[in-house]
């Protein structure tokens, strides 16, 4: 699925509903551009692995020609705006609470399963890459050896642990343990049976840690999910929909808000170390690809032509909560289609792809 013979990936970030918008808008981009049918490898965060989740569970039912789906609209986009439309975060946040037998991280999962995956597991409900279809990595983070932990097609794995191709997961499992943020999630547990394992370091405790396993947010670790992108593929597409760090007046005295003050804070900086790290690589050509963000500005492209100006409507969508709650239609369309313009802009400039400037959005009712 090579593009002039060099292979091509996407990263979607974390963010909650609005990662998941945002993360559509690029996706619809790359289909409308041809490119969707070439991906070799999707890699996901958080928010952004309910699109990712939705994109694989649903790639057999895709109708490509030039690698464009056709049916892309009813196949993806329309499932993901319909599952957006519903707030699930305060429900499973409740019931987690009061009931004894399952976490809000179970409950999580039943969401995504009963809406959108339907039973499907990592081995039977996602493309099969040994037949060139592409390889979809889902991360969450190990909260016992602060590693990231990857959910794929073939197997299950973490630095520390090593790699298990025997276990199968639920995809709503995998998704919901990638978006699992801490504290009122996670943590999502996962049994494996130790001796399914192969690799890893020589832990003492190397079984215990592969038999019970405590998962969080992806984010936490990485939240663009860049490890297993950027060194796999030739160009690196990278879709963020992070929110900017958030400065306050007051800086918090209770303890509990203290370390949530200082937890952000730490995710923020290794976020930006990568964000910053990644854009090197590319402005000195040791690696090539783009970076789009929800924060980019259009004006950033000097001398470029985007489908849209900067506005006060598209400079406040970086600001939007990051929740797993209601979005009304205006707002969802609003996501998608800045996803879709930045998307568009930098395949053209930074990615330098030969393809035509987009002149149609894709929720045309929310234009800016």
């Amino acid at each position: 699925m090579a593009i002039n013979g060099k292979t091509l990936g996407i990263a979607l970030s974390g963010g909650g509903f609005r990662a998941t918008l945002f993360g559509l808008g690029s996706l619809w981009r790359l289909n409308d551009a041809g490119l969707l049918g070439n991906l070799d490898r999707v890699t996901s965060v958080s928010g952004g692995s309910i699109i990712a989740g939705v994109l694989a569970h649903r790639w057999s039912q895709l109708k490509f020609d030039n690698g464009r789906a056709g049916n892309f609209y009813e196949i993806v986009a329309k499932p993901i705006t319909d599952f957006c439309s519903r707030s699930i975060d305060q429900s499973v946040i409740l019931w987690g609470g009061v009931n004894p037998f399952k976490t809000a991280g179970d409950y999580l999962a039943d969401s995504y399963d009963d809406a959108l995956f339907k039973g499907a597991t990592i081995k039977n409900g996602l493309p099969d890459a040994a037949k060139g279809q592409p390889k979809f990595i889902i991360y969450a983070t190990n909260l016992q050896t602060g590693r990231s932990f990857r959910f794929r097609q073939d197997m299950i794995a973490d630095w520390m642990l090593g790699t298990s191709a025997k276990t199968d997961v639920s995809l709503a499992f995998a998704v919901a343990a990638s978006s699992a943020f801490p504290p009122v999630f996670s943590p999502v547990k996962l049994t494996t049976d130790p001796d399914d394992w192969e690799g890893g370091e020589a832990l003492p405790n190397i079984r215990a840690l592969r038999q019970h396993i405590a998962l969080a947010d992806g984010g936490v670790y990485d939240n663009m999910g860049l490890e297993s992108l950027v060194d796999n593929v030739d160009i690196a597409l990278v879709s963020d929909a992070g929110a900017p760090f958030e400065i306050v007046e007051s800086a918090p005295e209770d303890y509990l808000m203290q370390l949530g003050r200082v937890r952000d804070i730490l995710i923020d900086q290794t976020r930006a170390l990568r964000k910053r790290w990644l854009i090197e690589e590319f402005e000195a050509k040791r690696k090539f690809g783009a970076f789009w963000g929800i924060g980019t500005r259009l004006s950033n492209f000097q001398g470029a032509s985007g489908m849209t100006n900067d506005t006060a409507v598209t400079m406040a969508l970086e600001n939007i909560p990051t929740r797993l709650n209601a979005f009304d239609a205006q707002t969802q369309g609003h996501i998608i289609n800045w996803g879709y313009a930045l998307c568009d802009i930098s395949l053209r400039v930074n990615a330098k792809l030969p393809i035509p400037k987009a002149t149609e959005w894709p929720v045309p009712a929310h234009t800016f």
